[in-house]
C-alpha cells in the first residue's frame, strides 16, 4: 500500500500538479496578471492616480505652498521692510537729515 501510494501520489502530484498547475499558473494566471494587472493597474495608475496626483499635487500643494510661502515671504519681507527699513529710514535717516539740515539752516540763518 505504501509503495502504491507513494507511486501514485508522486505520479499524480508530478503529473497533475506540475502539469495542470504550472499550465494554469503560466497560462491563466500570467495572462490574467499581465492583462488585468498591467491593463487595469496601469490604466488606473496612469489615469486616476496621475490625475489625482497631478490635481492634488499641482492644485493643493502648489496652491498651499505658494500661498504659504508667499504669505510667509511677503509677511517676513513686508514685516522686515516696513518695520526695520521704515524704522531705520524714519528714525536714523530722518533724524540725521533733519539734524544736519536744521544745523546748516540754523547756521546759515545765524549768519
Amino acid at each position: 500500500m505504501d509503495g502504491w501510494m507513494d507511486g501514485w501520489m508522486d505520479g499524480w502530484m508530478d503529473g497533475w500538479m506540475d502539469g495542470w498547475m504550472d499550465g494554469w499558473m503560466d497560462g491563466w494566471m500570467d495572462g490574467w496578471m499581465d492583462g488585468w494587472m498591467d491593463g487595469w493597474m496601469d490604466g488606473w495608475m496612469d489615469g486616476w492616480m496621475d490625475g489625482w496626483m497631478d490635481g492634488w499635487m499641482d492644485g493643493w500643494m502648489d496652491g498651499w505652498m505658494d500661498g504659504w510661502t508667499d504669505g510667509r515671504t511677503d509677511g517676513r519681507t513686508d514685516g522686515w521692510m516696513d518695520g526695520w527699513m521704515d524704522g531705520w529710514i524714519d528714525g536714523w535717516m530722518d533724524g540725521w537729515t533733519d539734524g544736519w539740515i536744521d544745523d546748516k539752516i540754523d547756521g546759515w540763518m545765524d549768519r
